[in-house]
């Protein structure tokens, strides 16, 4: 039968191994789950805006994604386009509540660049910019000041690119 003194030795052994090695699991599982819950968000986020460009994709008389200068427009496409800029808009606002932070590192930061990529991308068209205004009343203030940032850098740049 193991004796006082062995019980007290194997005691101090847990404390001084055990304890420090389920704090460091703990530690570890804990980061993996944040892992995982920012993968699945922005997993739906990317699921979501899938969506979106199947709403474009179904309305090409819009000309969403043409590069081309747009046609005259009925006011009932009008309306349409504004509706999916809209929904655009509330999917970059969900997005940049949901993923940004200011301090972004690794994985989050690469993640978050595709969607600043996106909004760069909407941000270079010209009917997007010009309906910006009307389109962030009411959204986040943080959201507002760094997508219309994204706008005037695109804004600049096809006023340099339209004047060569």
């Amino acid at each position: 039968m193991p004796s006082l003194e062995t019980w007290e030795l194997l005691s101090y052994m847990v404390t001084v191994i055990g304890l420090p090695l389920a704090i460091l699991t703990f530690v570890l599982e804990q980061r993996k789950e944040r892992e995982n819950e920012d993968e699945e968000v922005y997993q739906l986020l990317a699921d979501n805006y899938t969506d979106f460009l199947k709403l474009v994709m179904a309305n090409p008389d819009l000309q969403l994604r043409s590069q081309c200068a747009p046609l005259q427009m009925s006011a009932e496409q009008e309306e349409r386009k504004r509706v999916l800029f809209e929904i655009l808009i509330s999917l970059f606002e969900r997005a940049y509540l949901l993923a940004y932070d200011a301090d972004m590192q690794g994985k989050r930061l690469r993640r978050w660049l595709s969607w600043e990529d996106y909004m760069r991308e909407w941000c270079e068209r010209e009917d997007f910019r010009q309906q910006l205004p009307r389109l962030l009343v009411g959204e986040d203030a943080d959201f507002v000041a760094y997508i219309q940032q994204i706008a005037q850098r695109a804004d600049a740049a096809d006023g340099v690119n339209t004047s060569v």
